[in-house]
């Protein structure tokens, strides 16, 4: 699980681009299985200042150990950092 606050002031259009970079991570990292996101919608106004949550699967250890360092990634997140504000990074293992 990956959150962004983004930077006061940043413009639609870098977030969309940011978003458009992120998406286009699992076409090009064969070991994320599954992605989705979206925007924080919660009436419960916890979110401080996080607006974007995105979930990237990985069946094991390794591919997600392979994902950070891969060159897709590194390259997103020359898009990101001008943009973003704070990052929270949860990763976890399913529990049965």
């Amino acid at each position: 699980v990956v959150l962004f606050k983004f930077k006061d002031g940043t413009a639609a259009d870098d977030i969309r681009k940011v978003e458009n970079a992120f998406r286009a991570l699992p076409g090009k990292i064969d070991g994320i299985h599954d992605f989705e996101w979206g925007t924080n919608v919660s009436p419960e106004n916890l979110s401080q200042g996080f607006t974007h949550c995105f979930f990237l699967t990985f069946l094991t250890e390794e591919a997600r150990n392979d994902y950070l360092p891969h060159p897709a990634h590194r390259e997103f997140g020359t898009v990101l950092r001008p943009h973003v504000d704070k990052v929270l990074v949860v990763d976890y293992w399913t529990n049965d």
